[in-house]
Protein backbone atom coordinates (compact mmCIF):
# COMPACT_ATOMS: atom_id res chain seq x y z
CA UNK A 1 0.00 0.00 0.00
CA UNK A 2 1.19 3.37 -1.03
CA UNK A 3 2.51 5.34 2.12
CA UNK A 4 1.76 8.93 1.95
CA UNK A 5 3.09 11.84 4.09
CA UNK A 6 1.44 13.42 6.58
CA UNK A 7 1.77 16.71 4.65
CA UNK A 8 1.15 16.33 0.61
CA UNK A 9 3.19 19.35 -0.43
CA UNK A 10 6.75 17.89 -1.14
CA UNK A 11 9.95 18.70 1.42
CA UNK A 12 12.38 21.32 0.70
CA UNK A 13 9.79 24.29 -0.35
CA UNK A 14 8.24 27.20 1.10
CA UNK A 15 5.10 28.94 -0.01
CA UNK A 16 3.52 28.67 -3.36
CA UNK A 17 5.83 31.33 -5.63
CA UNK A 18 3.98 34.06 -6.15
CA UNK A 19 6.18 34.50 -9.07
CA UNK A 20 4.11 32.93 -12.18
CA UNK A 21 7.08 33.29 -14.99
CA UNK A 22 9.67 31.15 -12.58
CA UNK A 23 6.27 28.59 -12.56
CA UNK A 24 6.01 28.31 -15.83
CA UNK A 25 10.24 28.15 -16.01
CA UNK A 26 9.83 24.66 -13.57
CA UNK A 27 6.33 23.98 -15.77
CA UNK A 28 8.82 23.69 -18.72
CA UNK A 29 12.01 21.89 -17.44
CA UNK A 30 9.31 19.26 -16.25
CA UNK A 31 7.17 18.77 -19.72
CA UNK A 32 11.46 18.51 -21.09
CA UNK A 33 12.35 15.96 -18.46
CA UNK A 34 9.05 13.48 -18.51
CA UNK A 35 9.49 13.11 -22.63
CA UNK A 36 10.23 9.86 -23.27
CA UNK A 37 14.46 9.29 -23.86
CA UNK A 38 14.65 9.37 -27.49
CA UNK A 39 17.19 10.94 -30.45
CA UNK A 40 15.94 14.04 -29.25
CA UNK A 41 17.30 13.47 -25.54
CA UNK A 42 20.60 15.51 -25.60
CA UNK A 43 18.76 18.34 -26.89
CA UNK A 44 16.32 18.73 -24.67
CA UNK A 45 18.72 18.44 -21.75
CA UNK A 46 20.95 20.77 -22.94
CA UNK A 47 17.88 23.44 -23.08
CA UNK A 48 16.92 21.99 -19.40
CA UNK A 49 20.52 22.99 -18.31
CA UNK A 50 20.00 26.39 -19.45
CA UNK A 51 16.78 26.21 -17.81
CA UNK A 52 18.06 25.43 -14.66
CA UNK A 53 20.41 28.38 -14.16
CA UNK A 54 17.52 30.68 -14.02
CA UNK A 55 15.30 28.67 -11.11
CA UNK A 56 15.49 29.18 -7.25
CA UNK A 57 17.71 27.18 -5.46
CA UNK A 58 14.97 24.79 -4.51
CA UNK A 59 13.82 24.28 -7.78
CA UNK A 60 17.35 24.07 -9.40
CA UNK A 61 18.76 20.97 -6.56
CA UNK A 62 15.43 18.60 -7.46
CA UNK A 63 15.05 19.08 -11.28
CA UNK A 64 18.70 19.14 -11.77
CA UNK A 65 18.75 15.76 -10.00
CA UNK A 66 16.88 14.22 -12.72
CA UNK A 67 18.66 16.07 -15.16
CA UNK A 68 21.85 14.46 -14.14
CA UNK A 69 20.26 10.51 -13.99
CA UNK A 70 19.11 11.48 -17.46
CA UNK A 71 22.30 12.85 -18.77
CA UNK A 72 24.59 9.95 -16.87
CA UNK A 73 22.45 6.94 -18.15
CA UNK A 74 22.57 5.04 -21.28
CA UNK A 75 19.41 6.21 -23.49
CA UNK A 76 18.53 2.64 -24.25
CA UNK A 77 18.75 2.09 -20.70
CA UNK A 78 16.27 5.31 -19.64
CA UNK A 79 14.43 4.71 -22.28
CA UNK A 80 13.57 1.67 -20.97
CA UNK A 81 13.47 2.69 -17.05
CA UNK A 82 10.81 5.01 -18.82
CA UNK A 83 8.43 2.34 -20.52
CA UNK A 84 8.66 0.34 -17.52
CA UNK A 85 7.84 3.38 -14.88
CA UNK A 86 4.93 4.89 -17.32
CA UNK A 87 3.73 2.82 -19.60
CA UNK A 88 3.35 -1.12 -17.76
CA UNK A 89 2.16 0.45 -14.13
CA UNK A 90 -1.54 1.93 -13.18
CA UNK A 91 -0.07 3.47 -10.28
CA UNK A 92 2.50 5.35 -11.91
CA UNK A 93 0.67 6.15 -15.32
CA UNK A 94 1.10 9.77 -16.74
CA UNK A 95 -2.36 10.13 -17.82
CA UNK A 96 -3.85 12.45 -15.45
CA UNK A 97 -7.47 11.43 -16.13
CA UNK A 98 -6.88 7.31 -15.54
CA UNK A 99 -6.31 8.37 -11.60
CA UNK A 100 -10.02 10.06 -11.65
CA UNK A 101 -11.72 8.17 -14.38
CA UNK A 102 -9.94 4.95 -14.64
CA UNK A 103 -11.28 2.52 -16.93
CA UNK A 104 -14.69 4.47 -17.56
CA UNK A 105 -16.74 6.44 -20.20
CA UNK A 106 -15.86 9.38 -17.75
CA UNK A 107 -12.55 9.27 -18.81
CA UNK A 108 -13.48 10.16 -22.22
CA UNK A 109 -15.58 13.23 -21.52
CA UNK A 110 -12.33 14.38 -19.01
CA UNK A 111 -9.88 14.23 -21.99
CA UNK A 112 -11.88 15.98 -23.96
CA UNK A 113 -12.64 18.89 -21.22
CA UNK A 114 -8.64 19.05 -21.40
CA UNK A 115 -8.83 19.77 -25.31
CA UNK A 116 -11.39 22.32 -24.99
CA UNK A 117 -9.65 24.36 -22.36
CA UNK A 118 -6.70 24.36 -24.98
CA UNK A 119 -8.63 25.23 -27.45
CA UNK A 120 -10.57 28.34 -25.62
CA UNK A 121 -6.70 29.30 -24.96
CA UNK A 122 -6.10 29.66 -28.78
CA UNK A 123 -4.37 26.09 -29.58
CA UNK A 124 -5.20 22.57 -30.67
CA UNK A 125 -4.34 19.71 -28.30
CA UNK A 126 -1.48 17.91 -29.97
CA UNK A 127 -2.28 15.09 -32.60
CA UNK A 128 0.52 12.70 -31.33
CA UNK A 129 0.08 12.19 -27.66
CA UNK A 130 -3.38 12.41 -25.59
CA UNK A 131 -4.42 15.75 -24.04
CA UNK A 132 -4.54 14.37 -20.40
CA UNK A 133 -0.78 13.35 -20.68
CA UNK A 134 1.13 15.31 -18.23
CA UNK A 135 3.46 16.38 -20.31
CA UNK A 136 1.40 17.98 -22.68
CA UNK A 137 -0.78 19.68 -19.73
CA UNK A 138 2.68 21.28 -18.53
CA UNK A 139 3.99 22.42 -21.53
CA UNK A 140 0.80 24.30 -22.47
CA UNK A 141 1.02 25.62 -18.91
CA UNK A 142 4.26 26.90 -19.73
CA UNK A 143 3.95 28.37 -22.77
CA UNK A 144 0.04 29.08 -24.22
CA UNK A 145 -1.72 29.97 -21.01
CA UNK A 146 -0.25 29.53 -17.68
CA UNK A 147 -3.68 30.84 -15.55
CA UNK A 148 -5.70 27.95 -17.37
CA UNK A 149 -2.65 25.55 -17.15
CA UNK A 150 -2.23 26.42 -13.46
CA UNK A 151 -6.54 26.01 -13.06
CA UNK A 152 -5.93 22.28 -14.53
CA UNK A 153 -2.90 21.28 -12.60
CA UNK A 154 -4.76 21.96 -9.43
CA UNK A 155 -7.96 20.18 -10.35
CA UNK A 156 -5.40 17.29 -10.52
CA UNK A 157 -3.63 17.87 -7.32
CA UNK A 158 -4.79 14.69 -5.35
CA UNK A 159 -3.39 12.73 -8.78
CA UNK A 160 -0.32 14.17 -8.54
CA UNK A 161 0.43 13.92 -5.23
CA UNK A 162 -0.39 9.97 -5.59
CA UNK A 163 2.26 9.75 -8.44
CA UNK A 164 4.99 11.97 -6.65
CA UNK A 165 4.35 9.56 -3.65
CA UNK A 166 4.24 6.63 -5.24
CA UNK A 167 7.42 7.39 -7.18
CA UNK A 168 8.97 8.29 -4.33
CA UNK A 169 8.40 4.52 -2.63
CA UNK A 170 10.24 3.41 -5.52
CA UNK A 171 12.94 5.59 -5.60
CA UNK A 172 12.41 6.35 -9.58
CA UNK A 173 15.12 9.35 -10.94
CA UNK A 174 11.70 11.11 -11.82
CA UNK A 175 10.53 11.72 -8.41
CA UNK A 176 12.27 14.51 -8.07
CA UNK A 177 10.21 16.40 -11.26
CA UNK A 178 6.75 15.90 -9.54
CA UNK A 179 7.97 17.69 -6.48
CA UNK A 180 8.87 20.57 -8.41
CA UNK A 181 5.31 20.48 -9.75
CA UNK A 182 3.65 20.01 -6.69
CA UNK A 183 5.52 22.68 -5.22
CA UNK A 184 3.60 25.26 -7.77
CA UNK A 185 0.15 24.63 -6.68
CA UNK A 186 -1.72 25.61 -3.38
CA UNK A 187 -1.43 23.31 -0.84
CA UNK A 188 -3.32 20.44 -0.61
CA UNK A 189 -6.53 20.34 1.24
CA UNK A 190 -7.92 18.16 3.93
CA UNK A 191 -10.09 17.00 1.53
CA UNK A 192 -7.33 16.66 -1.20
CA UNK A 193 -5.63 14.26 1.77
CA UNK A 194 -8.78 12.49 2.85
CA UNK A 195 -9.32 11.52 -1.36
CA UNK A 196 -5.79 10.99 -1.81
CA UNK A 197 -6.07 8.29 0.79
CA UNK A 198 -8.37 6.37 -0.86
CA UNK A 199 -7.04 6.56 -3.93
CA UNK A 200 -4.00 4.88 -2.57
CA UNK A 201 -6.16 2.14 -0.99
CA UNK A 202 -8.55 1.51 -3.53
CA UNK A 203 -6.19 2.53 -6.91
CA UNK A 204 -7.90 3.97 -10.41
CA UNK A 205 -11.28 3.51 -11.17
CA UNK A 206 -11.48 0.06 -13.16
CA UNK A 207 -15.14 -0.63 -14.16
CA UNK A 208 -15.58 -0.92 -17.41
CA UNK A 209 -18.68 -3.63 -17.96
CA UNK A 210 -20.16 -2.40 -21.64
CA UNK A 211 -18.18 0.61 -21.68
CA UNK A 212 -16.50 1.97 -25.22
CA UNK A 213 -12.86 1.45 -25.55
CA UNK A 214 -11.41 3.92 -23.87
CA UNK A 215 -8.90 1.72 -21.75
CA UNK A 216 -5.01 2.89 -21.34
CA UNK A 217 -2.53 1.11 -23.62
CA UNK A 218 1.10 2.06 -24.29
CA UNK A 219 1.52 5.09 -26.31
CA UNK A 220 2.10 4.50 -30.07
CA UNK A 221 5.73 3.54 -30.89
CA UNK A 222 8.08 6.20 -30.51
CA UNK A 223 10.42 6.89 -33.11
CA UNK A 224 14.08 7.19 -32.04
CA UNK A 225 15.06 4.61 -29.82
CA UNK A 226 13.60 1.47 -30.09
Amino acid sequence: MTRLPTRLAPAGFGRRRRDRGQDRLVWHTAALLLAYPDGDQDERLDIVADFLEHLPPASRAVLGETHRFLGETDIYRAAAQYVDTFDFRRRTTLYLTYWTAGDTRNRGREILALADAYRSSGVEPPGDESADHLAVVLEFAALVDAAAGAELLSAHRVPLDMLHAVLGESRSPYTPVLGAVCSTLPPATDQDVARARRLAVAGPPAEAVGLEPFTLTVPPRREGVR
